[in-house]
C-alpha cells in the first residue's frame, strides 16, 4: 500500500515527468529511415559547429554538445580531471544550486547531464518542445557558468573512489584496466577516464575551473539538435541563451598516437576464482584508418559476429570452453586496440588461449568464404540504421561523425564502404592488423590452477 501511494504521489506531483516518459518511450520505439536523415551543418560566427535534424513527429527535442575536452588532454598526474569537469556541470552554477537544477529539470520532465570520455565529453539535454526556453536556459547555464562547489567536488571524488574500490572485486574490470595500461602505456588511452584514487586526490577546484575556462569554448565544440524544431528556432535560442559564448585560442596541441607493441607481454593476477578472465590483444587502428571497413568485416567474421564467428564456433560450440567469447577493434581518434575476451575454467585457460591464436593465424592465412563475406556485409549494413533509430542516438551519432571527420554524407556512403570490401581486403587486413606473436595477454585467475604456459 505504501508503494502504491508513493506511485500516486509521484504521478500527481510530476505529471509532466510521466508525460515526457511516455512520449520518450514512443519516440525511442519509432524507427528512422537511415537514408532520409537530412542533417544541416553550419559553423557559426563564434566557431561553434551546429548540426540540426528536424523530426516533427513528436514534440521532443534532443540536444547533445560535444566538446574536445576529454581525458586525452588532461595532465597524467591529474587523471580524472576531464571527467570530473564534465560530470560536475550540473552540481551548481553562479545562479543555481545543484538541487535547483535538479528540481527545475524534473518539474518539466526534462533530463540534463554531462559525462566524460577519452576523445571528447558530452552534455545532453532532452526536453519537450514547449519547455525549450527553460531547457536552453539550463543548458547554457551549466556550460557557461558552472561554479564547481568544493563540497560537490569532494562528494563526487569520494563516490568515484568508492566505485573504483568496489570494482577491484570485478575480475573483468581488473583485466580490462591492466590490458589498456599494458597496450597504451603512458598514453591517455592507457588509463581510466575516471582516474585513480591517487590522481583524484591531487585535483583541486581550481583545476576544474581552469580546465573549463580553457576548453569549454564554442570553437572547440559541436552541438547537434534533433527533434521538433527548425534551424531558425535553434539559432534564436542560441542568440538568446548563449550570447556570451565567444571563441578564443587554445594552448593545447593534439596528443601523439600511441606506439604499437612489438613484443609479447603476459600479465597474471592471482585471485581465488573458478573462472579465468582472459584478454588477449594488441594495438589496433584509429578511426580515420582507410582500412577501417575491411578491419570491421574481418573482425565480424573472427569474433564480432556472435554465434557465427570463428571464435564462437571453435571455443564455445566445438570445444565447450566458454559460454561467450568476443573480439573487437576499439578505434578512437588517435589510435585503438584489438581485444579478444572470454571467461573459462582455470584449467582450460591454456587450451582457450591456444585456440584463440589458432583462429587468429587462420584469419591471416586463409581467405574467408563468399558466404561469410556476404553475411558480414548484410549484417553490418542491415543493422546500421539501428544506430540512429532514435533522436538521442541521432544526436550522439552526429557528434561522432563531426568529430571523426566522416562527412555529412557518411550515412549514404557507409553501405558503399562496407560492400566494396573484398575477400582480398579482408585477408590483407588480417595480415596487417592481427599479430599472433606480439600481443598482450592478461589473465586474472587462480594461477596455480591455470598453470599458465604463455609467459
Amino acid at each position: 500500500m505504501k508503494s502504491e501511494k508513493l506511485g500516486i504521489n509521484l504521478i500527481t506531483r510530476y505529471p509532466l515527468l510521466v508525460t515526457f516518459f511516455i512520449l520518450s518511450t514512443v519516440y525511442c520505439l519509432q524507427s528512422t529511415d537511415v537514408y532520409a536523415l537530412d542533417a544541416k551543418r553550419e559553423v557559426l560566427d563564434n566557431g561553434l559547429t551546429l548540426l540540426i535534424v528536424e523530426r516533427h513527429s513528436l514534440p521532443i527535442v534532443m540536444v547533445t554538445v560535444g566538446i574536445k575536452a576529454g581525458s586525452l588532454i588532461e595532465p597524467e598526474e591529474k587523471a580524472g580531471l576531464a571527467s570530473l569537469t564534465a560530470g560536475l556541470l550540473t552540481s551548481g552554477t553562479k545562479k543555481r544550486t545543484a538541487p535547483q537544477i535538479s528540481e527545475e529539470t524534473d518539474f518539466v520532465g526534462a533530463s540534463l547531464s554531462g559525462s566524460g570520455g577519452d576523445d571528447f565529453i558530452t552534455v545532453d539535454l532532452a526536453v519537450l518542445k514547449k519547455d525549450l526556453n527553460l531547457g536552453f536556459d539550463l543548458l547554457s547555464d551549466i556550460i557557461l557558468n558552472p561554479s564547481y562547489p568544493e563540497d560537490e567536488l569532494n562528494k563526487k571524488r569520494e563516490r568515484i573512489k568508492g566505485s573504483l574500490k568496489a570494482q577491484e572485486e570485478d575480475p573483468s574490470f581488473v583485466a580490462s584496466r591492466e590490458f589498456k595500461k599494458a597496450v597504451f602505456g603512458t598514453h591517455p588511452y592507457g588509463r581510466l577516464v575516471m582516474g585513480s584514487p591517487e590522481t583524484l586526490d591531487k585535483i583541486k577546484r581550481e583545476d576544474l575551473v581552469n580546465f573549463h575556462s580553457e576548453f569549454y569554448i564554442p570553437n572547440n565544440a559541436v552541438m547537434s539538435v534533433v527533434g521538433d524544431i527548425t534551424s531558425k528556432e535553434v539559432k534564436k535560442l542560441l542568440r538568446q541563451y548563449f550570447p556570451e559564448w565567444r571563441s578564443k585560442k587554445m594552448k593545447a596541441s593534439a596528443p601523439e598516437k600511441p606506439k604499437g607493441i612489438k613484443e609479447r607481454k603476459t600479465i597474471t593476477i592471482d585471485k581465488e576464482l573458478t573462472q579465468a578472465n582472459i584478454i588477449l590483444g594488441h594495438t589496433g587502428v584509429s578511426r580515420d584508418n582507410p582500412d577501417y571497413y575491411a578491419v570491421t568485416i574481418m573482425n565480424y567474421i573472427l569474433g564480432g559476429g556472435g554465434f557465427e564467428s570463428h571464435l564462437m564456433q571453435n571455443i564455445r560450440e566445438e570445444k565447450g570452453l566458454a559460454y561467450d567469447i568476443h573480439s573487437f577493434f576499439d578505434a578512437n581518434k588517435y589510435g585503438g586496440d584489438f581485444e579478444v575476451g572470454l571467461q573459462t575454467k582455470n584449467e582450460s585457460a591454456n587450451t582457450a588461449i591456444e585456440e584463440i591464436l589458432k583462429e587468429v593465424e587462420k584469419m591471416r592465412s586463409t581467405h574467408v568464404s563468399d558466404a561469410e563475406l556476404s553475411d558480414a556485409k548484410s549484417f553490418l549494413t542491415g543493422s546500421f540504421p539501428m544506430r540512429i533509430e532514435t533522436g538521442k542516438r541521432i544526436a550522439n551519432f552526429l557528434i561522432a561523425v563531426e568529430y571523426y571527420g566522416l562527412g555529412m554524407d557518411y550515412i549514404d556512403k557507409y553501405p558503399i564502404y562496407i560492400n566494396s570490401v573484398t575477400k582480398d581486403d579482408v585477408l590483407k587486413a588480417a595480415k596487417k592488423y592481427l599479430d599472433p606473436e606480439n600481443f598482450t595477454l592478461v589473465v586474472v585467475a587462480d594461477q596455480k590452477k591455470t598453470n599458465l604456459k604463455y609467459k
